[in-house]
C-alpha cells in the first residue's frame, strides 16, 4: 500500500471515530471532494479538541490555539514545531490533535491554504472565547461564538465548493448553516455543559429564544441550498441539515436525541432522493 493511500485509510478511519455527523456525508463524495472536505474537516477537529479537552487549564488551550493558529499561518507547515508545542500534553491529547501535519498533508495543493486559513482562524477565536470561559452573555457574544466554532466551517466548505467545480454560494447563509447546527448542539448539551460550568445561552434567553435562534438560522441554511446544483455536493450538505431539523424537532417534543435507526432513516431518504 502506497504512503498515500495508507494516510487516506487512516483519515477515513479517524474520521469515523471523531464524527457520527459527518463521516457518511464526507464518505459519499467523489473521490477528490472526500479527500479535500475528509482533511478539513479533520483539520479542524484536531483544535476543537484542544477546546474541549477537560484536562487542560483554559490558559493552556488558548495558548496552544494561538500557537496552532500562528503555525498555520506559515506558507509550510512546521510539524516539528507542533510536536513541539503539544509534547507536554501528548498523553492528554488524543491522535486527530496530535496528526494535524498528516491531514493537512493529505489536502489537495490547490485548495490547502484555505483549509490551513480557516483552522487559523478557527484557532484563534476559540482561544478568545477559552480566556472568556466560554460565557455567552449577549447574542452578539452567541453570534461570535457559533461563527468561530460552526459558521467558519460553512464558510471553508463554500471555499471548497468554488474551488472544486466553480460552485458559488452566499457566505452568510453559509455562515448560518454552521450556526444553525451549532445552536441544535447547544439545545442538545445543555446540560452538561451547565456541569461543565460553561454558558451558551445569553442572559435571559429561555430554551424558547433558542430554538427560535436555532430555527431562524436553519432556515438560512435551507436558502443555501438552493446554490448547489452539483449532486454529491447537495448531498453531503443535506444530511447534516436534515439530522439537525430532526434532532430540533425531537427536542422540543422533550426528547434528548434522535435514535440511531432515525439517523440511519435519514440518511437513506437523502440518498435516495
Amino acid at each position: 500500500m502506497s504512503d498515500e493511500a495508507k494516510l487516506q485509510k487512516e483519515a477515513m478511519h479517524t474520521l469515523k471515530l471523531t464524527s457520527r455527523t459527518f463521516y457518511i456525508p464526507i464518505k459519499l463524495l467523489k473521490p477528490t471532494l472526500k479527500k479535500t472536505v475528509g482533511s478539513a474537516y479533520l483539520c479542524m477537529r484536531a483544535i476543537d479538541e484542544i477546546e474541549d479537552d477537560e484536562q487542560l487549564s483554559n490558559k493552556t488551550k488558548s495558548d496552544l490555539l494561538r500557537k496552532t493558529s500562528d503555525l498555520l499561518k506559515e506558507s509550510s507547515f512546521n510539524d516539528e514545531a507542533y510536536q513541539k508545542l503539544l509534547e507536554p500534553y501528548a498523553s492528554i491529547l488524543p491522535d486527530v490533535t496530535k496528526r494535524l501535519g498528516d491531514w493537512i498533508r493529505f489536502c489537495p495543493n490547490g485548495v490547502v491554504d484555505k483549509v490551513k486559513e480557516s483552522t487559523s482562524v478557527m484557532a484563534d477565536g476559540m482561544a478568545d472565547w477559552a480566556e472568556k470561559n466560554w460565557q455567552v452573555k449577549t447574542k452578539e457574544d452567541l453570534d461570535d461564538y457559533t461563527y468561530y466554532v460552526a459558521g467558519l466551517v460553512g464558510v471553508m466548505l463554500s471555499d471548497i465548493w468554488e474551488w472544486y467545480d466553480g460552485t458559488k454560494t452566499d457566505r452568510e447563509l453559509a455562515i448560518g448553516y454552521g450556526r444553525g447546527l451549532q445552536a441544535v448542539n447547544v439545545l442538545r448539551n445543555q446540560d452538561e455543559d451547565a456541569e461543565r460550568g460553561v454558558q451558551f445561552f445569553p442572559a435571559n434567553w429561555s430554551r424558547e429564544e433558542m430554538f427560535l435562534y436555532a430555527e431562524g438560522n436553519l432556515q438560512k441554511a435551507d436558502e443555501y441550498l438552493k446554490d448547489i446544483q452539483t449532486k454529491t455536493i447537495l448531498t453531503f450538505c443535506k444530511i447534516p441539515l436534515a439530522l439537525a431539523h430532526r434532532t430540533l424537532k425531537a427536542l422540543k417534543s422533550g426528547k434528548e436525541k434522535i435514535s440511531r435507526r432515525e439517523v440511519e432513516e435519514t440518511v437513506e431518504e437523502i440518498i435516495n432522493d
